[in-house]
């Protein structure tokens, strides 16, 4: 059941968004869309209020991921109703990768199947004043949940935000935080996230529960019910009920209402107008933000294309493989690995390390590259289950980071990193006196953790790192791949690879490799993940046909 009460909607016009000129323009609501029913419910009861807030103008609404219709089907029906200019609004909070990525790769796509529609892409939903005050109504309902009297000053406002890896947008929830905090009077605010960017709901709960106020007010800043709100009540009725001796009160979401209808309709007119804007001040991908060096001036690049309307697929019994196609090489590829597959007795391999070794004699032009390649038991295994759970593949230098097959990172969803060029690799490297290879694996560790694909094709100081931080630092990758070219510790580098028996491994004795050979290994794990999701896939269709 949704926390949020039915807020009782006026239908009247908004004034401000009255048609005083000949201009018209339809609108579409993107969505993100959600596994969960009531968030779909509660997004399309938001778009009758926007609706019916705009008389006379064309509203349609679609869902970037698993909900229907998709935004570009709502786009053809406000096309087909016959508007001939089109405002597409992120029905999302704050601009991060949805908002910066994944919708305008939609509409700019729409834009060039329909040359005579103009279209305009609106911002995202940010701090706004009227989200404000809708905060605070949020706030003020769940204190009146409660039969105690405390005052705010002894009280904390725990805001849990969604998470992105956009820091710009994760500050955004900071910002709104400390303007509820002095705006409102509370004692202290505590900022946590509900996935992807740290501390999550639970530790920061925790956290929050330490600081010795008599009453903590949880507000989910969310535009909807869904499974993540679900989870940050559950988080808060957990911590209830670990501290008798402290309240706990749950804050609604924003929900269906007319404040958030009035800022979408803001947007719309923003867009049409030239006037839309994004929190770009401090925008990965237009200014130098500490930690994000790589990603100025990234391409545009959709990241949800494998759950787009995903479930009206599944309820339709859609067949998967059209939005999951098979790796398919160029026919002079294909002819090459007939070569491979023909000259050399392949029985003595295991045939989950075929694909990798082949593809390697196809990079070196040699049959006897694969001959001191050593894989760790298991390993082809592990580093196909991290393709496609943890999606990250780190590497020692930009030229495996090139080496890697740009269609199957895509398609399979992959984030790549390399730090070997970011400044503070650099001045770690000055400030440690190690090379700029191996600070940019002791960054990946601080960064990321475990749940990598480490692949290593340059540098045997970025081996030598490695093995340190696994043996003294309890670092886990999920897999890594160490194959540099040289003669200066190149052997001594991988054969201490060989006997670090705390993770999955990949590499090989002597001199021989290079960062091309990194790649390919790499390259064999995307293409066979993508043949084991298809061969899973075939198997359900098949169960689901018997049945």
């Amino acid at each position: 059941m949704s926390v949020v009460p039915a807020d009782i909607v006026s239908s009247a016009v908004n004034p401000v968004d009255r048609i005083d000129n000949a201009t018209s323009y339809g609108i579409v609501i993107a969505g993100h869309g959600s596994r969960d029913a009531d968030a779909v419910r509660e997004f399309e009861a938001l778009v009758d209020i926007v609706r019916a807030r705009a008389p006379g103008r064309v509203v349609t609404h679609g869902y970037l991921e698993f909900s229907s219709p998709t935004i570009s089907e709502a786009v053809e029906a406000n096309v087909a109703a016959g508007s001939k200019q089109v405002a597409v609004v992120p029905g999302v909070l704050l601009a991060a990768r949805h908002a910066k990525n994944d919708m305008p790769a939609e509409v700019l796509e729409l834009a060039r199947k329909h040359p005579d529609v103009d279209f305009h892409f609106g911002g995202a939903m940010n701090l706004h004043p009227q989200l404000l005050q809708l905060a605070q109504e949020r706030v003020l309902a769940a204190e009146a949940q409660s039969a105690q009297t405390i005052r705010r000053d002894d009280t904390c406002l725990v805001l849990v935000g969604r998470g992105t890896t956009d820091p710009d947008a994760n500050g955004e929830v900071s910002k709104l935080a400390r303007m509820l905090e002095e705006g409102m009077g509370f004692g202290g605010v505590y900022v946590c996230y509900s996935g992807t960017a740290k501390p999550l709901v639970a530790d920061g709960l925790r956290a929050a529960a330490l600081l010795g106020f008599a009453r903590i007010i949880v507000l989910p800043f969310f535009l909807f019910d869904g499974v993540l709100v679900k989870r940050i009540y559950a988080a808060a009725d957990d911590l209830q009920q670990r501290e008798p001796g402290l309240e706990v009160l749950k804050a609604g979401y924003f929900g269906v209402h007319q404040h958030v209808a009035d800022v979408m309709l803001e947007r719309a007119r923003e867009a049409v107008e030239g006037r839309a804007a994004m929190n770009c001040s401090l925008c990965k991908y237009r200014v130098q933000i500490v930690g994000f060096e790589e990603q100025i001036g990234e391409p545009q690049r959709a990241h949800h294309l494998q759950v787009r309307g995903l479930l009206n697929r599944e309820t339709l019994a859609a067949e998967p493989k059209a939005d999951f196609p098979p790796y398919v090489p160029h026919p002079i590829e294909k002819e090459s690995f007939e070569i491979i597959a023909a000259g050399r007795d392949w029985s003595m391999f295991p045939p989950a390390h075929l694909t990798a070794l082949q593809r390697l004699v196809h990079t070196s032009g040699d049959f006897n590259a694969v001959d001191d390649i050593y894989f760790s038991a298991g390993a082809i295994e592990a580093g196909i289950r991290a393709i496609l759970r943890c999606k990250r593949v780190v590497t020692d230098v930009t030229m495996v980071q090139t080496g890697l097959k740009r269609a199957l990172v895509e398609q399979l969803g992959i984030e790549t990193w390399c730090g070997v060029h970011d400044r503070e690799t650099h001045l770690l490297s000055q400030a440690q006196g190690i090379t700029r290879s191996a600070a940019g694996v002791r960054r990946a560790w601080e960064k990321f953790g475990n749940d990598i694909i480490l692949a290593i094709g340059d540098a045997p100081t970025a081996i030598v790192e490695t093995t340190r931080l696994i043996r003294e630092h309890g670092w886990r990758p999920q897999l890594v791949i160490g194959l540099p070219v040289g003669f200066v510790g190149t052997r001594e580098s991988k054969d201490d690879l060989r006997r670090c028996l705390q993770v999955p491994r990949i590499t090989n004795s002597g001199t021989r490799g290079g960062s091309p050979w990194a790649a390919t290994v790499v390259n064999a794990l995307m293409i066979d993940a993508i043949g084991q999701v298809i061969a899973a896939q075939e198997a359900e269709l098949q169960i689901n046909a018997g049945a």
